[in-house]
């Protein structure tokens, strides 16, 4: 079991039991469903949660706030959702499959995580929550000896359109290279209509580019071809890929830094 880590308030570390697990799924009714108007079979009103069949083949990293009794209130105030290629076997497939190609990583023949369901309680956001989230992530990744970590990360509603913006500066200056480019499928799949680089305000749209996604490129990180428009989760999916090799020494020095952490 990976050891938590935190400051006076927060410990993050892996769900340890039914606890963390049920509390993990309410935080995500309360983001997902509540704040972001998520819908579909995974929602469940009567206990206010939100999970999918995939649920018991993850770990769980989950930010806790020791100051809340896990008997009488909801301790998990941030949730990560992780699956290694080890469990993804037992599965059959990766989670984000039925929105990208994922052939390429498959035939890399590297060791890949899937991040997924990524977020924090309103009430516990900019602080140090996210830092300690990334902080165990690092931990996990160095601890399992992952090369590759990839997932769908969104934009807020599904009108591609007036993501054009940061869509296009993704495709400009972040887009994966060919031996990672996972590119989207299904009916959900779509293009993004791009504005020429030339024409492109860098500044605006990248103040439009959600936090978590900006984080990810600071790292390094790329996004794959194509978006997924997911209408259950009102929500436009890029596939974000980080190549841990590939990163720069500076980026490289950062992650190791926080994975050593307390």
């Amino acid at each position: 079991m990976m050891a938590g880590q935190g400051d006076d308030r927060y410990v993050a570390r892996l769900a340890a039991d039914e606890a963390d697990i049920g509390a993990a799924l309410r935080l995500r009714y309360r983001v997902f469903v509540e704040e972001l108007g998520a819908q579909g079979p995974g929602v469940d009103h009567q206990t206010r949660t939100e999970q999918d069949a995939f649920d018991g083949f993850f770990d769980h990293l989950v930010l806790v706030d020791t100051t809340v009794d896990p008997a009488s209130g909801d301790h998990v105030v941030g949730v990560y959702r992780l699956l290694t290629c080890d469990a993804m076997r037992r599965v059959g497939r990766f989670y984000s499959e039925d929105e990208f190609d994922l052939s390429l990583l498959h035939a890399s023949g590297r060791r890949l995580l899937e991040l997924g369901r990524s977020c924090i309680d309103v009430d516990h956001r900019g602080g140090t929550g996210m830092f300690l989230l990334w902080n165990a992530l690092a931990r996990f990744v160095i601890e399992r000896e992952i090369q590759i970590l990839f997932g769908a990360a969104s934009f807020p509603g599904t009108d591609v359109a007036s993501l054009a913006a940061p869509l296009s500066l993704l495709h400009h200056a972040h887009l994966a290279p060919p031996s990672l480019r996972v590119r989207a499928i299904g009916a959900g799949a779509g293009q993004v209509p791009l504005i020429p680089k030339a024409r492109l305000d860098r500044r605006a749209a990248l103040a439009a580019t959600p936090a978590l996604i900006k984080a990810y490129l600071r790292l390094g990180g790329f996004v794959g071809e194509g978006v997924y428009v997911d209408h259950a989760f009102n929500t436009t999916d890029v596939c974000l890929v980080m190549d841990t090799t590939r990163m720069s020494q500076k980026h490289r020095d950062f992650y190791l830094r926080k994975g050593e952490g307390a």
